[in-house]
């Protein structure tokens, strides 16, 4: 084949491939800041394709604790926030950081444990009295103790309970809710955990739920958007669509039906429209 053809060829497959670079745009990304209790769960393994697919966008996920969320979220690392942490959203509204604060979501937390319980936490007629039992026989209990939302309940709980929590048997592990849920099993201790990671875990554990149902247990998840005053470069379009999405019907469906078809009930119960105020 003559040299100049092979070129002009080459040329044309080059000018193609620009020409079709330059007409198609990158697709946003929208970075999400979420608990760690909402990706172990794998909720968001369902909603954030869901968002996606219908809206054009791509997520990158960061699931860490509430606590450790809302100091990205003032630092500006994050564009949209899904947290559990109701007094450290509260403060974080009031501090000017982020715009718009909505309900999501609830579930709850249960107490689990070795199912031969040798401390009668079973037996326990409250919440309070549970981690009462536990700290008297000095049972083992592994706390999260990474200022998540879950760490802030549990400390709320030990502080009602007028129990400051010590000693070896007092596990500060300092991790996420399913390495936690792991270290509870192999050292058959106690733990405060989000039912929802509780159930998708529960065939890697011999754990049992040995207290739920206190009203103190309550967990509610709040989406957050940013304040652009604070931060200019955040995507706000972007993450006040993903915000709209959770709280909209198509959004509180996904919410709804994840874990019908594995655990017979939902996992996440939706909220959308309640009033947030702790």
């Amino acid at each position: 084949m003559d040299l100049r053809l092979i070129w002009a060829v080459g040329m044309v497959g080059v000018i193609t491939f620009l020409g079709c670079a330059e007409s198609t745009p990158p697709v946003p990304v929208l970075t999400l800041v979420s608990t760690t209790t909402t990706q172990d769960s794998g909720l968001l393994d369902v909603l954030i394709p869901a968002f996606e697919k219908t809206n054009g966008l791509r997520v990158k996920l960061i699931a860490v604790g509430s606590g450790q969320a809302l100091e990205l979220g003032r630092s500006g690392d994050a564009d949209v926030l899904l947290t559990h942490s109701p007094d450290a959203e509260q403060k974080f509204m009031a501090e000017g950081w982020g715009e718009q604060r909505r309900a999501v979501m609830h579930n709850d937390f249960v107490i689990v444990g070795p199912a031969d319980d040798k401390a009668g936490v079973k037996s326990a007629k409250s919440a309070l009295e549970a981690l009462q039992v536990i700290s008297r026989e000095h049972s083992v209990f592994v706390s999260r103790s990474d200022e998540s939302g879950t760490h802030a309940k549990e400390k709320s709980l030990w502080n009602a309970a007028g129990i400051a929590p010590q000693g070896t048997w007092y596990i500060q592990a300092g991790s996420g809710m399913a390495p936690c849920l792991r270290m509870a099993y192999e050292k058959q201790a106690y733990l405060l955990c989000d039912r929802a990671t509780y159930l998708s875990l529960q065939t890697e554990t011999s754990l049992v739920i040995l207290h739920e149902g206190d009203e103190r247990l309550l967990n509610r998840y709040s989406v957050i958007t940013l304040n652009p005053a604070k931060h200019p470069k955040v995507h706000q379009q972007e993450a006040q669509r993903f915000s709209d999405f959770l709280v909209s019907p198509d959004g509180q469906a996904v919410i709804s039906s994840f874990g019908k078809d594995r655990f017979g009930q939902s996992l996440f119960i939706p909220d959308a429209g309640a009033v947030v105020t702790r």
